[in-house]
């Protein structure tokens, strides 16, 4: 579990006094002279909550709401946000208590079990694979729709049907969207050799173990850029083949019993999410400095993570549409992926597996509605 070695945001608001004033320029922006300013005029909240009595009493009285990150401390919507949400106090502001797991890798399991209530996946084919064993996850929030996987390959490929007869790798599971890509490029894949990876070191591309790799386009061929390397990258935009990026689920019994709950955690996310929009070298720096007070630096330096966030801030942005809502139709060209290449009896329907409304109530005109502004 993360370990945010400072006070508690909503602890030292609470307790008011000089040492509060003394303080208010040295933490963070909750509780800031602006904060104290737009905080709720309700006496039987503590200072520096946003909601009124009645909502916080709601908000504390689920408990501890566990949030398990899939992937460590990466720099990514859906994950970067909420780590900057309990950082920031965005959390203690609406009286929610969020327990942070940074570790698990069975976030779909623990969710969906009910031992946790949030967990963020790459992609909506990650939603519905999972769905078809669970019928008790529910995606709140769509981040992007624009693939973040990529096949990167060594130079000397300059074509996917070149894999022909060469190694390809893979993570966990050759996605989806990256079948289609080959099926696409006219691939027959029973010619390519196909080799489950362990080493994520992208060099093993260009010293040519092998000659490509199914990969995150936001990490490992930023690395390779990084360092100068040359090599070929294939995104399935250059075959017409629309994804999307990272998604929010929640446990479904939760978000039904908790609704209102739910909905105030994404919004202290997503406005983590729209500051890391904003200044993406000050939540780069924070999310750095978790990653090593934990113990995650090696794994999550600096410059990798403004790397990635550079991209994926991107990917955000590009939507064209409030950063985490969701629509039917965002989904349908990779439930259709699914279908074709994921190797499944039966398939859910979209709106089975996805809440749209839910994140999209909490904008009007496009503007994210946090208590006080």
């Amino acid at each position: 579990m993360t370990k945010v070695k400072r006070q508690s945001y909503r602890a030292m608001c609470a307790s008011g006094g000089p040492i509060l004033s003394a303080l208010a320029a040295l933490w963070l922006a909750g509780c800031s002279p602006q904060a104290d300013a737009q905080a709720s005029a309700d006496p039987g909240v503590p200072e520096g909550v946003l909601i009124s009595t009645e909502a916080c009493e709601r908000n504390s009285a689920v408990g501890t709401i566990v949030y398990v990150s899939g992937y460590g401390y990466s720099a990514s919507a859906g994950q970067l946000d909420v780590f900057l949400a309990k950082e920031m106090g965005y959390f203690d502001a609406l009286c929610l208590d969020v327990e942070i797991n940074a570790g698990g890798a069975n976030g779909q399991q623990l969710v969906s079990s009910g031992q946790a209530q949030f967990t963020a996946l790459g992609s909506a084919s990650d939603v519905i694979l999972a769905a078809a064993n669970s019928s008790n996850l529910t995606a709140v929030a769509t981040y992007g729709t624009t693939s973040p996987f990529s096949i990167f390959a060594h130079e000397d490929v300059t074509s996917l049907k070149e894999l022909e007869g060469r190694k390809l790798g893979y993570f966990i599971n050759i996605t989806p969207i990256a079948k289609a890509m080959l099926d696409s490029a006219g691939v027959d894949v029973s010619k390519v050799e196909l080799i489950r990876m362990t080493n994520y070191d992208p060099t093993v591309v260009t010293r040519g173990q092998v000659d490509a790799i199914v990969g995150y386009a936001s990490n490992q061929p930023e690395r390779l850029r990084a360092m100068g390397l040359p090599f070929n990258e294939f995104r399935p935009a250059d075959y017409d083949l629309q994804g999307t990026y990272n998604v929010m689920e929640v446990n479904t019994q939760f978000l039904n019993e908790n609704r209102e709950v739910v909905a105030d955690f994404m919004r202290a996310t997503l406005k983590a999410l729209h500051h890391c929009l904003d200044d993406e070298a000050d939540c780069v720096e924070r999310i750095s400095v978790l990653a090593e007070e934990n113990n995650q630096g090696s794994a999550f330096p600096a410059d990798q993570q403004a790397r990635t966030w550079a991209v994926e801030a991107g990917w955000v942005r590009a939507t064209g549409k409030a950063p985490g809502v969701q629509s039917i139709a965002d989904w349908e060209a990779e439930h259709a992926m699914v279908a074709q290449y994921g190797d499944l009896r039966t398939l859910p329907a979209i709106e089975d597996m996805m809440d749209p409304d839910l994140v999209a109530s909490l904008y009007v005109d496009g503007e994210l509605q946090w208590p006080g502004e």
